[in-house]
C-alpha cells in the first residue's frame, strides 16, 4: 500500500512539469511559427536573441568546473563580447543580405587579437573555445537568416491560393519562406519521432555519447521527417521533386541528430544535465534549439549551392 502511495504522489509531482513542458513547447511554436511568417526584422532579432542566450548558455559549459577543470576558459570580458559579435553576425547577416563569411573572420581576429593583449599566459584553450563559440552560437545560427531571405518565388501552388491576403499574397511565399518551415518542420518531426519510436520500441543503442538514444528511435525520427518533407512536395509542390524532398529530409534528420549529440558532448564533460532553466520543461534555450544549430546551414547550402548545380 505504501508503494502504491508514493507511486501516486510521484505521478502528481511529474504532472505540473509535464504541463509546463506541453504549454512553453506549445508557446514556442507558435511563437516560432509567426516570426517565421513574418521574416525581415522581426525574424533577424529572434535570431539575435537565440545567438544572445546561445552564447550565455555556453559559457556556462565552459567555465564550468567540469570542463574549466581542465583548460582555462576565456576572460569574462572575452565572453561578453563574444555574445556580441554573435548578435553583430546576425544583424550584418541580414543587412548584407546573406554575406557573413568575411565578419565571421573579423570576429574571430578581434576575438583573438584581444586575448593577445589581455591575458598574460595565453592558453590555446582560451583561444579555442571563444572561436568556438562565436561559430556555434553565431555564425550557424546566421544561416537561417541567409536561408529566410531567400527570394526566388515558391513553386506557384494552388494550396497557397486560399490565403492570399492573410498571409501576404502568393507573391510573400518565397522559397526561403517555406524551405525555412520546411526545415523546422522536418526537425520537429525528427525529434518528436526519435523521441516516440525510442521511449516505446527502443532496445538497440545508436551511440555511446547518448546512451538514452536508439537505433529503433532514430529510424522513427528519419520516417517522421521524410514524411513531413513530403507533405510539403504533396501539398505545397515544393521542392519540386519528391527525390529531393526525401534527400532533405535525409541531412535534416542527421543534422538534428548531430546537433543534439554535440551538445550532449558539451553537457556531460560539464558535468551539467541540462544547458540551464530558461524553458520550463525544456531546460535551457541550447536543450530545445541544439537540434536546429546545423540544419539551417545544411539546408540553405543545398538549396544555394547543389540543387542548382544540378538543375533541380
Amino acid at each position: 500500500m505504501r508503494i502504491k502511495y508514493d507511486v501516486h504522489i510521484a505521478t502528481l509531482k511529474e504532472r505540473p512539469l509535464e504541463l509546463g513542458k506541453i504549454v512553453s513547447g506549445s508557446i514556442l511554436g507558435l511563437g516560432g511559427g509567426l516570426v517565421i511568417l513574418a521574416g525581415g526584422w522581426i525574424f533577424t532579432i529572434a535570431t539575435c536573441l537565440v545567438a544572445y542566450q546561445a552564447t550565455q548558455e555556453f559559457y556556462g559549459f565552459v567555465t564550468s568546473k567540469g570542463i574549466s577543470a581542465g583548460m582555462e576558459p576565456p576572460p569574462p570580458l572575452v565572453s561578453a563580447l563574444t555574445s556580441l559579435m554573435c548578435i553583430c553576425l546576425s544583424v550584418w547577416t541580414y543587412a548584407s543580405n546573406g554575406r557573413s563569411t568575411a565578419a565571421l573572420a573579423v570576429s574571430s581576429f578581434a576575438l583573438l587579437s584581444l586575448q593577445l593583449l589581455m591575458v598574460n599566459k595565453l592558453k590555446f584553450s582560451q583561444l579555442a573555445s571563444s572561436v568556438f563559440g562565436l561559430f556555434y552560437c553565431g555564425y550557424l545560427p546566421s544561416f537561417w537568416i541567409k536561408l529566410r531571405v531567400l527570394s526566388a518565388p515558391a513553386i506557384n501552388s494552388t494550396a497557397l491560393h486560399g490565403w492570399p491576403v492573410l498571409f501576404g499574397g502568393i507573391s510573400h511565399w518565397t522559397v526561403g519562406l517555406i524551405a525555412t518551415f520546411m526545415a523546422v518542420a522536418c526537425t520537429i518531426a525528427a525529434d518528436t519521432g526519435a523521441y516516440a519510436f525510442g521511449k516505446t520500441l527502443g532496445r538497440t543503442q545508436l551511440i555511446s555519447i547518448s546512451p538514452k538514444k536508439t537505433v529503433e528511435g532514430a529510424i522513427g525520427g528519419l520516417m517522421c521527417s521524410t514524411l513531413v518533407a513530403l507533405a510539403f512536395w504533396r501539398f505545397l509542390r515544393w521542392p519540386a521533386q519528391a527525390g529531393v524532398a526525401v534527400g532533405l529530409a535525409l541531412l535534416i534528420f542527421l543534422a538534428s541528430l548531430c546537433g543534439d549529440l554535440i551538445e550532449s558532448v558539451m553537457k556531460r564533460d560539464a558535468g551539467l544535465k541540462d544547458a540551464g532553466d530558461l524553458i520550463p520543461g525544456h531546460g535551457g534555450l541550447l536543450d530545445r534549439f541544439d537540434s536546429y544549430i546545423f540544419t539551417g546551414a545544411i539546408v540553405y547550402f543545398i538549396l544555394k549551392f547543389v540543387t542548382p548545380l544540378f538543375g533541380l
